[in-house]
């Protein structure tokens, strides 16, 4: 009889357990040792669960009734915050924090996982005050303590722990499966003038290049680098002029009656259609590919910006407005912040049409680059060094979108804290 009543008590408070967000998805297993170190505890209505000032050694988790309270798992707190009462007659768990700890550490997978969600169902649900964090497991970081650098290395370190990385070389391994199979030994029609993956490889690492173009070759160092500094200058004008017209889009109603509607008729133009007004307007050639490569990327940048303001909550403006805050004030405190997201997601789009609007322009008007060198091969029937071409665009594209996305963290500090929390 009394080990069914344990069993039962057991059962209840494991069922208990699973219902509060920081033990959701804890395994049965983990669940069970929890609720062996809980103690039960009832409270009639009215009656003070714990005061504010005494010591948090315990983690209260309510079976039934209306309590909960994790200040036994904050860092700097010495004393309750605040004082809890039974509304209702109440039973609840009572858990020491220093076992629940060690518990945690003995299971560091599912424990992280327990932690994180404690930190955020405090952020999320409690005032605190700026010293109050959540405590770590040994050998886990808090992102609250660590730098931006600090994140970004746990971040990366996140994903390498997870599935993503092994799925990427997975996809990879498919394209070039398929490719190798599709060109080589299957030679369906639709592929029988492309060159494989072996004689792209081969030429593309070879010292002396049947097509003149390889990793051995100065000439192919020289077109990524003129590629590369004519999208910095089309980036760095789009993002110069782009994040200003932006804001002012999103900000001004008056100025964006005015200028939208001239702005969406000009954004659907194909580059290509530009050409030869570039040609025209810029007698320089370097100067009109610039130009081409800055029209695409001005458009994304400027209308993400945009968006980002128009996505901002109206409360917030008006709080800031409430608090006596002047309109310079909002603008630099609530809206260019509330924005930056939106703006560091169009920069990261900008910068990718910055290249493919690149490429067209210098296959009409260029002299180097990659797109030159793609445009040049397909004339002189150099399929490999085509492919040589399109991969390397490829790879120096991702690049340069990847310095973008680190220049967000940076700047985006409070996003990345989120982000790490979440383990995204």
């Amino acid at each position: 009889m009394e080990a069914a009543l344990r069993v039962g008590a057991t059962n209840r408070a494991t069922a208990a357990l699973r219902e509060s967000t920081p033990f959701r998805d804890v395994s049965e297993a983990l669940l069970q040792r929890i609720a062996a170190i809980a103690r039960p505890a009832r409270y009639a209505a009215g009656a003070r669960v714990y005061s504010a000032g005494e010591v948090p050694d315990d983690l209260f988790v309510a079976v039934s009734g209306r309590v909960f309270g994790c200040e036994g798992l904050l860092l700097g707190q010495n004393q309750r915050l605040s004082s809890v009462n039974a509304t209702e007659p109440t039973e609840v768990l009572r858990i020491n924090a220093d076992q629940l700890v060690g518990l945690l550490e003995s299971e560091p997978l599912e424990g992280l996982d327990v932690m994180q969600r404690f930190a955020t169902v405090i952020q999320r649900e409690f005032s605190l005050p700026a010293p109050a964090q959540v405590r770590r497991l040994s050998g886990t970081p808090l992102t609250e303590e660590m730098s931006t650098l600090s994140l970004t290395m746990y971040r990366a370190s996140l994903w390498l722990r997870s599935p993503r990385p092994y799925l990427m070389v997975i996809g990879f391994a498919l394209f070039l499966g398929f490719w190798y199979l599709a060109v080589e030994v299957w030679k369906l029609p639709r592929f029988r003038e492309m060159p494989g993956v072996t004689s792209v490889v081969k030429e593309w690492l070879s010292p002396a290049p049947t097509y003149g173009l390889s990793l051995y070759t100065e000439e192919y160092y020289k077109h990524i680098a003129v590629s590369v500094w004519r999208v910095a200058q089309a980036f760095f004008l789009a993002t110069l002029l782009g994040v200003p017209f932006g804001l002012l889009l999103g900000w001004s109603r008056k100025f964006k009656e005015y200028v939208f509607p001239v702005f969406e008729m000009l954004r659907p133009i194909p580059i290509l259609a530009w050409v030869p007004l570039a040609i025209v307007m810029f007698i320089a050639t370097e100067s009109a590919v610039v130009y081409l490569a800055f029209l695409a990327s001005f458009y994304a940048t400027a209308l993400n910006t945009m968006l980002g303001v128009q996505s901002i909550d109206e409360s917030y403006v008006r709080a800031a407005n409430c608090l006596g805050a002047s309109q310079p004030q909002v603008f630099r405190h609530v809206v260019l912040p509330g924005a930056l997201p939106f703006i560091f997601t169009g920069l990261q789009i900008s910068i990718g049409v910055s290249w493919f609007s690149l490429v067209a322009a210098e296959m009409v008007s260029g002299q180097y680059g990659l797109g030159y060198v793609i445009n040049t091969s397909y004339m002189m029937v150099r399929y490999p060094t085509i492919i040589i071409g399109m991969a390397t665009l490829g790879i120096v594209g991702y690049a340069t979108s990847a310095l973008v996305r680190i220049a967000g963290d940076y700047l985006m500090e409070w996003r990345v804290r989120e982000l790490a929390l979440a383990e995204r």
